[in-house]
């Protein structure tokens, strides 16, 4: 078990995509993420979780863009559009991401373990009309 002395962290990451009813391949991550780390993330946990006609929309980080992130998701049918620079208002998951650093705030994990499972019990808080409104106040609405 690591333990976190005096509250100096390392570095955790927290991958997952945002539905219009769920959080779906939730995972996290010890360190920085990298383009190798986030290809196989897509592969393994996010790509499974897509059906033909799905948009997957990314910021513009690096590790984003690497060889293999596309074709692994459009393999399933799915397509990979790209957000502006400097553009987090039209990013839904910046909500997800702010409510649960706000919720793991409040628990005060001080153990990598304990941290990783605040964040799994508290996705079962973020309700199908919260991820719906997330995305709409992003300005995504949901096809019929």
């Amino acid at each position: 078990m690591a333990s976190v002395p005096h509250g100096h962290w390392k570095t955790s990451t927290f991958l997952a995509g945002l539905r219009n009813d769920r959080i779906v391949a939730p995972l996290v991550l010890d360190g920085a993420i990298n383009g190798q780390t986030f290809r196989a993330y897509v592969e393994q946990f996010l790509a499974p979780t897509l059906a033909p006609g799905d948009v997957v929309v990314a910021d513009n980080l690096g590790s984003h863009k690497v060889a293999g992130v596309r074709e692994a998701i459009e393999a399933r049918g799915a397509s990979l559009l790209f957000l502006p620079p400097y553009s987090p208002d039209l990013n839904p998951i910046e909500q997800v991401f702010a409510k649960l650093k706000q919720i793991v705030r409040s628990a005060e994990p001080r153990q990598r373990e304990t941290l990783w499972r605040t964040i799994g019990t508290c996705l079962g808080r973020f309700s199908a009309v919260e991820c719906a409104n997330y995305l709409a106040a992003a300005g995504y609405r949901r096809s019929a």
